[in-house]
């Protein structure tokens, strides 16, 4: 289980994590937190569906929102840094995406999601398309949530590029 090599190494580390979610729902911070002991590491986690949360609770300039919306590298990079300050954790997750079955267009369609991680001095934004109906973007989402983390947040640390 992805959810709980991340919380192991995480409290191997001495790392604290902190999530914000769009698309998600929260769903990201519910698997980190069904692995018992994640409270030693996991301490914050924000659902931040709408533009107003992502700017009032996260503190996403408006300017990026509405120059580049909601689901784009740029938010995913500001709600990772974000919820990271606000947190004072040593690493920030945030995604935005769109689930559907609604929501989508040409530009942006359903199933595109960005997500990003942010630690001190890094942060590393990507941008993904998955298929199927709404759940099961939701569940992709997850697991290549954790994939990040794993890949650049605890365990490959030099794999981090600096920004």
């Amino acid at each position: 289980m992805k959810n709980a090599l991340v919380i192991e190494q995480l409290k191997k580390n001495s790392f604290t994590i902190s999530v914000a979610e769009s698309c998600t729902g929260g769903l990201l911070s519910a698997a980190l937190t069904s692995i018992p002991g994640s409270s030693e590491c996991f301490g914050y986690g924000a659902i931040t569906y709408s533009n107003q949360a992502k700017h009032e609770t996260l503190g996403v300039p408006w300017e990026i929102l509405q120059e580049f919306g909601a689901v784009s590298y740029q938010t995913a990079f500001w709600m990772a840094k974000c919820v990271r300050k606000i947190a004072q954790s040593h690493l920030g997750v945030s995604i935005t995406g769109i689930a559907g079955p609604a929501g989508g267009s040409e530009r942006k369609p359903v199933g595109l999601v960005f997500m990003a991680l942010a630690k001190e001095g890094f942060c590393v934004a990507q941008k993904y398309y998955f298929q199927g109906d709404r759940e099961e973007i939701r569940r992709l989402t997850v697991s290549r949530a954790l994939d990040l983390i794993i890949q650049y947040g605890v365990v490959n640390d030099e794999n981090f590029y600096r920004t």
